[in-house]
């Protein structure tokens, strides 16, 4: 098959090259001409695990290319995908569809012979039938049809969930497309992986439900931290004897500062908003936006009364600012709100991210970066966890406290226990859902 793929950020690039390595020919498409030099010389622009050997490995089989040039790309495409940004619109929570329909629009352009457009971007409900009207207007005499095939990539892993799916989800109107969407995904049915095929709007509505139930399930978890830690119960312990039950299962049930990233914010943002226009409120939804972002004060009132009630004129060392391990994304990332309550507060902040640097930079002004946390924590009055790298989950909390003017941590992915943090000589130490320890033992 030949596919066009319009757009080269996270979902696009991932999707592209995954799409050559099942051996179709895959012409991959960016209006920024850095980001095409970029890609041409073999430079990844985006940090994902295994993402620069397999893209090399398919640009030298010649099965993977990339252009400016849409209309070359979309000529004699049997498929053109759809995977630009659909970031929240400001003022109202909705998607913003602009680059959506503006690809639409130049993709019908293009077009010559039958060709199945595929909207690969996380759109509301209904916008597939929009994308086929701006096609029909901008080219009333074009053979095509619209698929809905939204993206289940969790980032960090996005190449094995490609490769290894749950499900593949596809909206089609015809049998046509279905029968071109069947051979691009063959690779993957020939293994037995499931190819779920349904109308384009449930195919619109499962990703949002899908993330929005896994949004539920996080902010959930961090509700009942926060009552664990009144009632002396350890939220680890709930959330593995929950888990245990087949019917909620042990994922997502991980007690942390929030969720963020590309999808969980925008999206239960995006599905709010598609209740209120149809008079179908998602309370619950609604509610899990609303404690997520409380979460987060929470936290920064953890921090500060662990540091006496201020932090004003301390220095405190912040391992890991990405909102999840494996991934340089700083979108809604919870350090994009803690960190800068800590320099509002007067601290100042050292931080080190084994990825974060090059994004987090200008997001995160008035901070020291760092790329080792022994220095980062040299002479600091505090230590912080926001991120659960692995280089952060194997730390010598010996050295780490021996090296600090006040041993004291935050772990706010509960990496360690109250038990490591005494050992190593920790005066207090803080975490999520869990009794904190002080000098004088656990409180």
């Amino acid at each position: 098959m030949r596919i066009a793929m319009i757009g080269t950020g996270y979902v696009g690039l991932v999707s592209g090259v995954c799409f050559s390595d099942f051996g179709h020919e895959v012409i991959c498409v960016d209006k920024d001409p850095n980001k095409i030099e970029m890609l041409e010389r073999g430079e990844v622009p985006i940090y994902e695990p295994g993402l620069d050997e397999l893209m090399a490995k398919n640009v030298k089989a010649g099965r993977l290319s990339f252009t400016g040039d849409l209309k070359q790309a979309v000529d004699g495409a049997d498929a053109v995908f759809i995977a630009v940004g659909t970031p929240t619109r400001r003022g109202d929570g909705h998607a913003d569809l602009t680059f959506v329909y503006a690809a639409a629009e130049e993709v019908a352009a293009s077009l010559t012979g039958y060709t199945v457009v595929v909207t690969k971007s996380t759109v509301p409900l209904g916008t597939n039938r929009q994308v086929k009207q701006v096609i029909k207007k901008t080219n009333p005499d074009v053979d095509f049809d619209v698929a809905s095939n939204p993206e289940f990539l969790r980032e960090g892993a996005a190449i094995d969930d490609f490769m290894r799916p749950d499900r593949v989800v596809v909206g089609v109107q015809s049998d046509r497309a279905k029968e071109v969407m069947d051979d691009i995904y063959r690779p993957l049915s020939l293994r037995d992986f499931p190819v779920v095929y349904t109308d384009l709007e449930s195919a619109e509505m499962i990703k949002y439900a899908a993330n929005a139930f896994l949004a539920t399930k996080i902010t959930f978890i961090n509700e009942i931290a926060a009552l664990c830690e009144r009632t002396g119960a350890d939220v680890k312990h709930v959330a593995l004897g929950m888990g245990m039950d087949g019917r909620i299962g042990s994922k997502f049930l991980h007690a942390g500062p929030g969720y963020g990233g590309s999808c969980f914010p925008k999206d239960t943002s995006a599905l709010a908003r598609m209740g209120q226009e149809h008079a179908v409120p998602m309370n619950i939804t609604e509610t899990v936006i609303k404690v997520n972002d409380e979460i987060k004060r929470r936290l920064i009132d953890k921090v500060m009364d662990m540091c006496g009630g201020s932090v004003n004129g301390k220095t405190i060392a912040v391992l890991g600012v990405t909102f999840k391990p494996n991934t340089d994304d700083m979108r809604d990332a919870p350090s994009l709100t803690i960190v800068p309550a800590l320099v509002g507060g007067g601290a100042k902040v050292r931080v080190v991210d084994p990825q974060g640097h090059r994004e987090a930079e200008a997001l995160l002004p008035g901070v020291h970066w760092l790329d080792d946390a022994y220095k980062a924590v040299n002479n600091a009055d505090a230590v912080v966890i926001l991120t659960e790298w692995n280089e952060f989950r194997g730390l010598d909390l010996k050295k780490i406290a021996r090296k600090m003017a006040t041993p004291l941590m935050a772990d706010l992915r509960n990496i360690y226990s109250a038990k490591d943090a005494k050992r190593a000589g920790f005066e207090k130490y803080v975490s999520i859902g869990r009794a904190e320890m002080t000098s004088e033992g656990k409180k």
